[in-house]
């Protein structure tokens, strides 16, 4: 039986955002302005995939900043901004990452992270959460300058693992990254984190689960019984 390879998504799959919140409170005076930053994020990097031209990810993180503040008329100071930038490499991870991650090792698949945020910044975000030494492997989209959704990423961490890509699975809170690594040919399973939707025009994940305890443990499951 060859070997499953896992693909995380990071950002609102293994780590919670919502930790961002306060800071959001402060700078806009609500904190659901932070979900509209991060649309605003998906959006420059989308843009970026189908323009053919990339930016790196952590210019693109201040400029939806700056497009925020514009379109709230709000004039964010450097400690503040500095402040949420800063956050955003040290953000808890949800409760069920770590032992989900655990219990994965231990039924012998093989485990990765693969971000849109840069190498650096990804590695210092999962060591601050504790996950870092559960992947085999932590792919970041800088290392073929091209974001998700595009298929290129997906595609690079098969290579990485000289794996076909029916081997891979993508497990995300995104529809959007979901359908990403479905047009690549991968298996999907969607997590659904707080506020997290599936697009009614598909196509739909293989797999739905509440939360990363649950995918553990009918991976577990699965291998087990196929021994």
């Amino acid at each position: 039986m060859k070997t499953p390879v896992l693909l995380f998504d990071v950002n609102e799959t293994l780590l919670d955002m919502r930790a961002l919140d306060p800071l959001f409170q402060e700078a806009f005076g609500t904190p659901s302005v932070r979900q509209e930053w991060f649309l605003t994020l998906q959006g420059l990097w989308m843009t970026c995939t189908l323009t053919n031209r990339f930016a790196p990810f952590d210019k693109l993180v201040r400029a939806a900043l700056d497009m925020t503040a514009r379109r709230h008329v709000v004039s964010l100071d450097a400690p503040v901004r500095e402040a949420i930038l800063e956050s955003l490499r040290h953000l808890p991870p949800y409760p069920d990452a770590a032992a989900a991650l655990d219990t994965l090792r231990s039924t012998g698949v093989l485990v990765a992270a693969l971000t849109n945020g840069t190498s650096a910044g990804v590695r210092t975000q999962l060591r601050h959460a504790g996950l870092f030494e559960k992947f085999d492997d932590v792919i970041s989209v800088d290392q073929v300058k091209v974001y998700k959704p595009g298929r290129t990423p997906y595609l690079f961490a098969a290579r990485r693992f000289r794996a076909k890509v029916d081997r891979l699975s993508l497990i995300a809170a995104h529809h959007w990254d979901l359908a990403g690594a479905k047009a690549a040919g991968l298996t999907t399973v969607f997590v659904r984190r707080p506020g997290a939707v599936l697009s009614p025009l598909g196509p739909k994940p293989d797999i739905e689960v509440a939360d990363l305890e649950e995918f553990a443990r009918r991976v577990a499951t699965r291998r087990h019984r196929a021994r």
